[in-house]
């Protein structure tokens, strides 16, 4: 008897092909599909890893070896409204966005868990490294579902999906969440899958060569000044303040090339780059906007671990304020560099407990000072 209908996720590489392979293998009967975002005027040079003509081919290989159906389900309009429109708004506005969380937020965990209940599928699996846990230790014996760190910390995405709508945990499964990479592709050898050695995707599918690049075709460039941010000294000139992120170092063209500054803010508004040292990078707390919880908000602890990048180590927090719209949290140690627009995760140990969007310092910015011999430059207002 079917365990019950699940839509698997496939994207063409290793990790979505083994979870169909073992769905399959522990009796669900298993839908594969994989979500077109490529446009039809795609250029050569994007979509070329993940999400991409030659995935979808891969993919439906896959689906064939393990023998189920696979569709490819169009979601271009989604991915450019959701995804990529915000992604060049966002650094237009001096923040730093996160593509995947996005992606993961708005189209994989929310339109297409909708498309599968739509196809009468009980379950969305994907080839995340996040583990389900299911309990059933509510006040009244209710059950709930909870997502952990996956076992492997090298590969580990609970970041990547704070943003899950809390009603659609239940519905989601992680078929190689429990597993390191390496018995991953042993399990794929062992299948005879053809992405068994693919190599994985590092890039942001849509983005040809560098976001710099990316980022000038769609953003006008415009040079301005780059000010200390405690004296309002001009030390340098900017090419325009989407080229740079906070705690850059390099490459920032001061007319003292000897000094070793960090970019401490971004201001589009006067087109300034604003600069200082060491300690005027560093953030004591912060706020969040956008938040998404994975309980409910009483429930929140008032201390709890919290994570401002991928790949950064989590660090202790104290909870100032939360509601619905967002929340204010304090570091045990202050951290450096946090970018505005990037995602801060909560955790509770293992446990995702939701997260937010970092918004920027409100700062009480001096008077641009110009240097003597150089005249000012033409601000965009």
């Amino acid at each position: 008897m079917s365990k019950g209908r699940v839509l698997c996720a496939m994207s063409g590489g290793v990790d979505s092909s083994v979870s169909a392979a073992l769905l399959k293998e522990q009796g669900y009967e298993v839908i594969g599909a994989m979500m077109r975002f490529w446009p039809d005027n795609k250029r050569t040079d994007t979509f070329d890893s993940c999400c991409s003509p030659d995935a979808a081919y891969e993919a439906r290989r896959v689906a064939d070896q393990v023998g189920v159906p696979f569709y490819l389900l169009d979601y271009r309009d989604e991915f450019k409204r959701n995804i990529m429109d915000p992604f060049i708004a966002d650094y237009a506005a001096g923040r730093t966005p996160n593509p995947c969380v996005n992606c993961n937020t708005k189209v994989k965990f929310d339109a297409l868990v909708k498309k599968a209940r739509m196809l009468g599928c009980e379950y969305v699996a994907t080839g995340h490294y996040v583990k389900r846990v299911d309990r059933e230790d509510g006040p009244n014996g209710e059950k709930r579902v909870e997502f952990h760190r996956g076992d492997d910390p090298r590969k580990d995405q609970t970041y990547f999906l704070w943003g899950t709508p809390r009603d659609a945990l239940a519905h989601i499964i992680f078929p190689v969440g429990e597993m390191e990479k390496p018995r991953v592709r042993e399990l794929a050898e062992q299948h005879g899958l053809i992405t068994a050695q693919k190599p994985e995707s590092q890039n942001i599918c849509f983005v040809p060569g560098t976001v710099k690049e990316f980022v000038s075709e769609f953003i006008p460039q415009k040079g301005g000044p780059i000010a200390e941010i405690r004296t309002g000294e001009v030390v340098g000139e900017h090419l325009g303040t989407q080229f740079y992120t906070l705690g850059q170092k390099k490459g920032l063209g001061l007319f003292k090339t000897h000094e070793v500054r960090f970019v401490v803010h971004l201001d589009p508004d006067t087109n300034t780059v604003w600069v200082g040292d060491y300690e005027d990078c560093q953030w004591h707390g912060l706020k969040a906007r956008s938040a998404n919880y994975l309980l409910d908000l009483a429930s929140l602890p008032r201390e709890l671990d919290v994570q401002v990048r991928y790949r950064a180590t989590p660090v202790r927090a104290r909870v100032v304020q939360a509601d619905e719209a967002g929340f204010e949290l304090e570091f045990y140690e202050p951290q450096f560099a946090v970018a505005p627009g990037q995602s801060v995760v909560l955790y509770d140990g293992p446990r995702l407990l939701g997260g937010g969007l970092i918004e920027d310092h409100s700062r009480m910015l001096p008077a641009l000072r110009w240097p003597k011999k150089r005249a000012p430059l033409t601000l965009s207002r």
